[in-house]
């Protein structure tokens, strides 16, 4: 057990103090870290700066959990925009979304409909769109929706699977017919014991795991890339040498990690030539997950009360 991170991960549920917080101008500084600003034109700055250090970007529109058909349709909205944009300004970007976002709580048809017309403009960009995965609640649908994208043409989907979970081993094994792209995390939300490892190192041992499954020689010739979310410099050494005692070439994999975090790892494997691609989030839904940042890294706190303390 962590209490840290289980405090956190509490905290990330509390409807009243994200409001409270939310409106707070200091905690709004604070999270600047983690999130690259309220808007668009805030995020696409990001973007350029990254891309200008040769480091790819998955824009990602912060919000989850829409009850409302109309607040799904502005979520459509807003990722419609950011496709356009990214095309229009020729950034290194492909985009990341929420499924609860785009109306999943709502309708599980008004959500598929959605999504078709984002998959569509991306397709039209000829660009990517990965499909967040969130609490193990919805890891069933979420596979499911991922899969009805592909047989629909849409090989520009991705999905993100998550270590901690008892079953990944037996939904990635499901998906290597097709040759997936998937983003391996580790997970940040509350699980029972039944559904997720609580260790961290039952956790660790399975993404490892996973990886060798998906850097299996099959599994690349049908197509899977493997996608490294994690700023463990354990995990990212086994990584490289792994790929250099099997000869994987770069451009089957790459490392992913969260904007504001370990930049001197993202620049570092960037300049030795590995694929390095950075998770940048806005928008003005940031509260929660900023409270999953700091339940992943509790140290991260300590950021938090230096800039509290030098504001």
């Amino acid at each position: 057990m962590n209490p840290m991170k289980d405090m956190f991960l509490f905290l990330s549920r509390q409807t009243l103090l994200q409001k409270m917080l939310s409106t707070s101008g200091p905690f709004k500084i604070i999270s600047k870290r983690f999130i690259c600003g309220e808007t668009l034109e805030e995020g696409t700055k990001g973007i350029c700066h990254l891309n200008d250090s040769g480091i790819s970007v998955t824009l990602d529109h912060l919000g989850e959990s829409v009850f409302l058909e109309s607040e799904s349709l502005v979520a459509v909205k807003e990722y419609i925009e950011m496709l356009d944009c990214i095309n229009q300004k020729k950034l290194n970007a492909t985009v990341s979304l929420k499924l609860t976002q785009m109306g999943l709580d709502i309708k599980e048809e008004l959500c598929l409909a959605n999504l078709r017309r984002i998959m569509q403009k991306a397709q039209l960009h000829k660009n990517k769109v990965t499909i967040d995965m969130e609490s193990s609640d919805y890891t069933d649908i979420t596979i499911k929706i991922y899969k009805r994208m592909l047989q629909e043409g849409f090989n520009n989907a991705g999905i993100v699977i998550q270590s901690y979970l008892r079953r990944t081993e037996d939904d990635i094994r499901n998906m290597l017919s097709f040759g997936p792209r998937v983003r391996l995390c580790k997970g940040a939300y509350k699980e029972p014991k039944a559904v997720a490892f609580p260790k961290k190192s039952d956790v660790d041992k399975n993404y490892i795991k996973m990886l060798e499954i998906m850097f299996e020689k099959p599994s690349l010739d049908k197509g899977t890339y493997p996608e490294i979310a994690t700023h463990d410099e354990k995990i990212i050494n086994w990584v490289l040498e792994h790929a250099k005692k099997n000869n994987i070439p770069n451009d089957k994999f790459e490392f992913q990690m969260l904007y504001g975090i370990r930049r001197d790892l993202q620049d570092k494997l960037n300049q030795q030539g590995y694929r390095m691609r950075v998770y940048v989030p806005y928008g003005t839904h940031w509260y929660p997950y900023f409270m999953r940042r700091l339940a992943e890294r509790p140290a991260n706190l300590v950021f938090i009360m230096k800039s509290m303390l030098y504001r």
